[in-house]
């Protein structure tokens, strides 16, 4: 991992900094043309072109038949799962699903003499959940994905992955997934945004991916809705140097082994600490499964960076606006209210970040690449709309009038005005 020095009054200027800041962007632009020549083709060709990336990316020779899995198999992985795993997926759902329903929202109306105005809140008809396939099985993204949308009162969830293992699977018939297509990337994004023969359009596609996917949601975005624009996963870790190095390192691992492109970050304002993280970081990218993924992940972009004292944590902290921050310190709540811009925050030794990915409650889809100071986490408000409601009687309309004619002649719109006044004659 690269230690950095932010001790001076330059430090957002730091090269390492900026370069991990702008590491999603500068993807993007390497990607880019290949995933518009998908959309593209996707747009013109249909399941033809589905079908075609679908062989090539992910090595399975598909039919428009075959894309879309029996419900049944949904059934079968959930009796075939072991007993343990399939009780962890209900506990996740469970506390997933109650957490979630605190966010309900509910329309109002209000009525002031003659005039009643209010908000609907919709639920979406059909949204397409995206779940990773690739190099490891997410059924926890499935709950996360899919759940607030039940909650909220999506009619039909549709849900792509690649290769989707029984937990996955598993996952989707607990959650309450409608329908499993078995197409992943960009060309599945593409699928559901515009409908091929096989693939349904949707209202809005959620979920996190690689590169190709979520440039495709970027680009298609006015096409269909999307939740956010995500990039690599990354965890940043705030330490006083109060907790066992050992356990700092495995939450920092705990991002980079996700994939390559993920980042590793610590601030810390003790450089003998950071030294400590760092052996064992190393001692442990000898032990873990997954060591080759995590190590590139380490040496691309894992950095500790050194600060005088922890409310500069926090101000370098807001400037990376992380995906997941944990504050790993001897008073985490005392720091709290100087954290502006984090998808997730995670306070205290025991809050360990794997545990929000699987089952505190609090959504695990969150803003990635700095985005935290504008995205929110995925929830149920992500699967309604809202509608406006008036109506006016006459002493209602009344009431109102007046003003609106001399607004309408102050922007010289006579048709507007004219609305008014031969109701206002009549």
């Amino acid at each position: 991992m690269h230690i950095e020095d932010l001790r001076h009054p330059a430090w957002r200027y730091n090269e390492r900094l900026k370069f991990l800041k702008e590491r999603g962007q500068v993807l993007a632009q390497e990607y880019e043309p290949v995933v518009r020549e998908i959309i593209q083709r996707v747009r013109e060709e249909g399941d033809r072109a589905l079908l075609e990336y679908t062989k090539r990316f992910d090595g399975l020779e598909l039919t428009p038949q075959t894309i879309e899995l029996p419900y049944e198999e949904l059934e079968r992985a959930y009796e075939e799962v072991e007993e343990e795993v399939r009780s962890a997926l209900e506990v996740a759902h469970d506390r997933i699903k109650r957490f979630h329903e605190k966010q309900v929202e509910k329309g109002f109306l209000v009525e002031e003499e003659g005039i009643l105005l209010g908000s609907r809140v919709i639920p979406l008809e059909r949204v397409g959940i995206y779940v990773p396939g690739g190099k490891a099985s997410y059924p926890s993204t499935v709950l996360m994905n899919a759940v607030p949308a039940v909650v909220a009162g999506v009619e039909e969830v549709v849900m792509v992955s690649p290769r989707p293992s029984k937990y996955t699977l598993a996952a989707a018939f607990i959650a309450g997934v409608s329908r499993v297509y078995q197409v992943g990337g960009a060309q599945a994004v593409a699928g559901l945004a515009f409908g091929t023969e096989s693939l349904p359009k949707v209202d809005k596609i959620v979920g996190p991916g690689n590169v190709y996917v979520a440039l495709a949601k970027k680009l298609l975005y006015g096409v269909v809705d999307i939740d956010m624009v995500a990039g690599p996963s990354e965890i940043l870790v705030i330490a006083d140097g109060t907790v066992d190095p050992h356990w700092c390192a495995c939450d920092l691992l705990s991002q980079a082994e996700h994939d390559e492109l993920a980042g590793a970050f610590m601030i810390t304002t003790r450089e003998d600490y950071a030294r400590e993280v760092v052996l064992w970081v190393n001692r442990l990218l000898e032990e873990f499964p997954r060591r080759e993924i995590a190590r590139s992940s380490v040496e691309k972009f894992g950095t500790i960076f050194l600060v005088e004292d922890l409310r500069k944590a926090c101000e370098v902290a807001n400037h990376i606006a992380p995906e997941h921050l944990e504050v790993l310190t001897e008073e985490p709540f005392a720091l709290l209210p100087y954290i502006k811009h984090a998808g997730a925050v995670f306070l205290g030794k025991y809050a360990t970040e794997p545990l929000g990915d699987y089952l505190l409650g609090p959504n695990h889809t969150l803003p990635t690449g700095g985005t935290a100071r504008f995205f929110s986490p995925l929830g149920v408000y992500h699967f309604v709309k809202r509608s406006s409601v008036m109506y006016l009687s006459r002493e209602g309309f009344e009431r109102v009038a007046e003003p609106a004619e001399h607004l309408a002649k102050a922007e010289g719109l006579q048709a507007h005005y004219y609305a008014v006044r031969v109701r206002k004659e009549a």
